[in-house]
């Protein structure tokens, strides 16, 4: 890791964007003149990234009791997509008997809503990012009422499956969208805490849904069970009218709030509909999943939290096969996830953070991304001993205290990872928030979908300790994934740059607004010409995966021009005007690879920048 000074601040604040590629810097003494200039925590600890602008419609500037009240709102969204799911697992047996079905049959309803469920995510972020969090919310939500519902209700196994597939199609709203939430609402520094939190809830579900369900089949029918789910996420339907709009975008034209019922409905964001498009909202997962990181941190997890499903979907056939538990015993050995969890969170609560001052005060104050894996190394261990241990434990039939101990080990070290790898893609990618954490999701639910078809056949045929030995030893294995990431992380994140979403480009002249054709960041070369006395412009520009596209902008004979929040990753800038005479350069930063000004005739050079980003450029034609 390259361990430079912090980058010098500019009148734009703290570069963000840099700050992911080249380490973050949150104390104060790092920086010039004590970070002179810039916003810091009330108690002047830790500088504020990103940089607060000076409204109230900024959700970064929002009460810390509003942040925390959306928070555990959208924790217990979160929580209702795998407890309901939980709860799934255990009707199994009655449902059988009810539709003279086999439990395999049966459990296919529980796979279709596992695989949906990893799918709503990246539908939730495409939606989200172009109608606003709030709308999106309230309607997966609505609609998960009504499947919940109509579970409870099913009269036959098709209308339940089909129940149940459409419902995880809109119950991960709260899972999937869980990281464009806290980007939206919390700095840099507080990231690990507020992941953690939420993350407890998520990982926790999976084993309270079947702890209850467990003690309602034994007293009455199954569908109550479903119709309590109901009443849980009717609950959440209405706490949804508690929330805000915590869309917001920095770098881009803000519009005015406007009233409540306009951020519930969609009808603030709506004014921003034609800059950002939806084709260019579908293509943000699509651009997330081309990052090499991105991709080797869905393998590992993918690799690691299939197994801790598959012991949970199969943990009550050993306990009443081999064990005799009946349902009700089942539903209290279900506290061992409870624990497990909690004893996870209150690690992680303390370790995350302790982890990453360590690191800082070794590394001249500066956080790179790669520094938040170094808990995942010993939390891997823990898993695949938990594995082993629990492989012997089914085969020689030792004391079920014994599985009850070592199946929470499990759940503690998939707490800690799971908060890590998020937190790691959140620094890495803090533009893509809600894609990077969508995907972490759909890695979750699909690798459970794999081992919920593999586990049951695998340990019939091979024995429970041959079978979680090679479990144990994938992933023993897939800790090569987390070694290349900490050996060359940040060589592939600077090779690939920044997750580039954007490629519109926008004209305002005077105080009326103009929208300029499209600037195709696949393009070899995109042209973009503005007309009118003074221009201020904003372009945006998509160059990513190695693409090098050389954007000329033609300003014809204008004598001032200023553009702002230029972003464009491995590209280069020309400036071309038909006016000869000095060319002034008020303030630079960035990441174009070049920026140059020239004469229209001749292309004589009349002025240059090198890596810059906001630039305005005044020509006085003498």
């Amino acid at each position: 890791m390259d361990d430079k000074l912090p980058t010098q601040i500019t009148s734009g604040g703290i570069d963000e964007d840099e700050e992911a590629l080249e380490g973050y810097v949150v104390d104060p003494s790092r920086y010039a003149n004590n970070a002179a200039g810039l916003k810091t925590t009330p108690d002047g600890r830790y500088v504020l990234i990103p940089q607060p602008l000076d409204t109230p419609d900024d959700p970064l500037n929002w009460s810390s009791r509003k942040k925390w009240l959306i928070v555990w709102i959208m924790a217990y969204i979160a929580f209702l997509a795998d407890y309901t799911g939980g709860t799934a697992i255990i009707t199994i047996i009655p449902q059988s008997i009810e539709w003279n079905l086999s439990q395999a049959t049966v459990q296919r309803a529980v796979v279709g809503n596992l695989f949906t469920i990893g799918s709503c995510g990246i539908i939730v972020v495409v939606l989200a990012g172009y109608f606003g969090r709030m709308p999106v919310l309230l309607l997966f939500q609505a609609v998960m009422v009504g499947t919940c519902a109509w579970s409870a209700a099913a009269t036959s196994f098709e209308s339940y499956m089909a129940a149940r597939i459409i419902n995880g199609l809109f119950c991960s709203v709260g899972q999937g969208g869980a990281l464009l939430w806290i980007k939206d609402l919390f700095f840099f520094h507080e990231h690990p805490k507020v992941i953690n939190y939420i993350e407890f809830f998520i990982i926790m579900s999976p084993y309270l849904g079947p702890l209850l369900t467990c003690f309602i089949v034994t007293d009455v029918a199954w569908r109550w069970a479903f119709w309590l789910c109901t009443c849980m996420s009717a609950v959440a339907f209405l706490l949804v009218f508690l929330l805000d709009e915590t869309l917001f975008d920095r770098k881009g034209r803000q519009v005015p709030r406007g009233s409540y019922i306009a951020r519930l409905t969609g009808v603030q964001q709506a004014q921003l509909w034609r800059e950002r498009r939806f084709l260019q909202c579908a293509m943000r997962p699509i651009v997330a999943i081309t990052r090499i990181p991105v991709l080797i941190i869905l393998i590992y997890y993918l690799l690691n939290f299939a197994w801790v499903i598959g012991v949970n979907t199969t943990i009550g056939i050993w306990l009443s096969n081999d064990y005799g538990f009946s349902t009700r015993g089942i539903g209290y050995f279900y506290f061992f996830g409870i624990v497990g969890v909690i004893i996870g969170w209150l690690t992680g609560h303390y370790l995350h953070d302790a982890v990453g001052t360590f690191y800082m005060n070794r590394h001249q104050g500066r956080l790179h991304p790669e520094a938040r894996l170094i808990i995942v190394y010993p939390a891997t261990i823990l898993c695949c001993v938990s594995l082993i241990v629990l492989g012997f434990a089914f085969e020689r039939h030792w004391h079920y205290m014994v599985i009850a101990v070592f199946a929470a080990m499990q759940c503690s070290s998939m707490m800690i990872i799971t908060t890590a790898i998020n937190a790691y893609l959140l620094d890495c990618y803090p533009e893509g928030s809600g894609e990077v954490g969508a995907w972490v999701t759909a890695s979750r639910n699909w690798g459970g979908f794999m081992a919920t078809y593999i586990q049951i056949d695998w340990v019939s045929s091979m024995g429970p300790a041959r079978a979680l030995g090679i479990q144990a030893a994938i992933t023993f294995g897939s800790l090569f994934f987390m070694v290349v990431l900490q050996l060359f992380g940040q060589r592939l994140r600077r090779w690939q740059g920044r997750m580039n979403f954007g490629k519109a480009a926008k004209v305002i002249l005077g105080t009326g607004l103009r929208y300029a054709h499209q600037i195709n960041g696949s393009d070899d070369t995109a042209y973009f010409q503005t007309l009118g006395d003074r221009i201020y412009g904003s372009l945006l520009v998509a160059a990513g995966n190695g693409v090098v596209v050389d954007v000329k902008l033609n300003i014809g004979d204008n004598k001032t021009v200023e553009l702002s929040e230029l972003s464009a990753y491995s590209c280069h800038l020309e400036i071309t005007s038909a006016l000869s005479g000095p060319v002034q350069i008020i303030h630079a930063r960035g990441y174009f690879k070049s920026v140059r000004v020239f004469e229209d005739h001749g292309r004589k050079p009349i002025g240059q920048v090198g890596q810059t980003t906001e630039v305005v450029v005044l020509f006085d034609p003498g």
